[in-house]
């Protein structure tokens, strides 16, 4: 429709063009002495359009050839960037394909260009890592170095990765620095990787900061942090058992809800247990009982041989009235009763606590610890046979 009505627009302007033409009676006198040239009026327009047109086309032929050199090294450098861009896409895919051969040989090509050497030398880097080949490792790492102020954080965090990857923890940590360094500590994948590499490398008090970290930024749940967390508590309690000074310092530091959790209370008992501080072992497990019941946690009550255990048995009395066929319980009343030498009351509860697991058909370590606590009693007290069946019953459980 266009076209139709260009062609109807320059027929309208042709026609009207050539009527004003004829009813033109009008001269152009040219005077170039010695010369006088008279022409039509219209001829002379024609002609001066002409020259005009002439004289444009000459001028752009002039202008084009000069800048001939400019676009033959545009085009060039327009196809070296086409051709770089394409190769740093079949990289990238290469790489999500785990083709790393090719995802190589597509950075070496797209390495070519300054606009995605960069890109091309992180992708190569990722990709000789995954082949374990550390010579090209070294020169791709080397050549990212060479674009840092382009691609520093994405560099960092590579670096970072494969430094964690392969167990140097050391370079991780350093790579980390700096990448929180750049990006002002908020770079939540920066954060899940230290995690990653504190847990790897037992650095339990980081772990529990950088959990804490990740939860106030909403990049874990409390469902996830909580299970991390506690498992790097207990990994500090433990190396801290023979520290009681520093070890109490810790604990206390620990948030009153999280020292209750059954695992966590624990772990504290058992350390608090190993640096002789039983008084402190006591009073973790009645905390957590109090708050939660938990039958697992009840058999570390009676671990601690020392401190005050006529207030343990008191305690451990009361909590029988609620629980009264609980084996593990059972188990912790004949412990303390046996280390205040209260013999009968000790075989009466250790027996109690081998019908109890009998009845409810739990695994045979209860069973063989009560065995075994038996035969210590029965040694104790100087009846040998005794001693020597229990101590049998429970080799036996333990083959099992």
């Amino acid at each position: 429709m266009k076209l139709i009505l260009w062609f109807a627009t320059l027929a309208v302007a042709a026609v009207g063009l050539a009527l004003a033409a004829l009813h033109n009676d009008g001269y152009a006198l040219i005077v170039l002495p010695p010369w006088r040239v008279e022409v039509s009026l219209n001829l002379a327009l024609l002609l001066w359009l002409m020259g005009f047109f002439l004289a444009y086309a000459a001028l752009r032929f002039v202008v084009n050839v000069a800048e001939l050199p400019k676009k033959v090294r545009e085009y060039r450098a327009r196809r070296l960037r086409e051709r770089g861009e394409a190769a740093l896409r079949n990289a990238m895919k290469s790489l999500f394909e785990g083709r790393y051969s090719h995802a190589i040989k597509s950075a070496e090509k797209a390495w070519d260009n300054k606009e995605t050497a960069g890109l091309a030398a992180l992708l190569a880097l990722r990709s000789a890592h995954a082949l374990r080949d550390d010579e090209r490792v070294d020169l791709w790492r080397a050549r990212a170095e060479t674009y840092d102020s382009e691609i520093r954080l994405a560099r960092l965090m590579t670096e970072a990765e494969i430094a964690t990857e392969t167990r140097r923890f050391d370079d991780a940590k350093r790579a980390l620095e700096r990448l929180a360094s750049a990006s002002g500590g908020r770079h939540i994948a920066a954060l899940r990787l230290a995690l990653r590499a504190r847990q790897s490398a037992g650095e339990w008090g980081e772990v529990v900061r950088l959990t804490r970290q990740l939860e106030k930024f909403k990049s874990l749940t409390p469902t996830q942090a909580a299970p991390i967390r506690l498992r790097a508590y207990g990994e500090v309690l433990n190396e801290l058992r023979q520290d009681a000074p520093e070890l109490l310092r810790y604990w206390r530091n620990i948030p009153t809800s999280e020292r209750r959790n059954p695992p966590l209370a624990l772990a504290g008992a058992r350390a608090f247990a190993a640096s002789g501080d039983c008084t402190e072992a006591a009073r973790i497990v009645e905390e957590s009982l109090n708050a939660q019941w938990d039958t697992q946690l009840i058999l570390s009550y009676a671990g601690c041989e020392g401190g005050d255990v006529l207030s343990r048995l008191a305690h451990a009395e009361k909590w029988l009235t609620q629980h009264p066929t609980d084996a593990n319980l059972l188990f912790a009343l004949g412990c303390l009763c046996r280390q205040k030498q209260l013999w009968g009351k000790a075989q009466h509860y250790l027996e109690a606590s081998l019908a109890a697991s009998l009845a409810t058909n739990e695994s045979h370590e209860p069973s063989r610890l009560t065995h075994l606590e038996l035969a210590r009693l029965f040694d104790a007290i100087e009846q040998p046979e005794e001693a020597n069946r229990h101590y049998r019953i429970a080799a036996l459980c333990r083959a099992r």
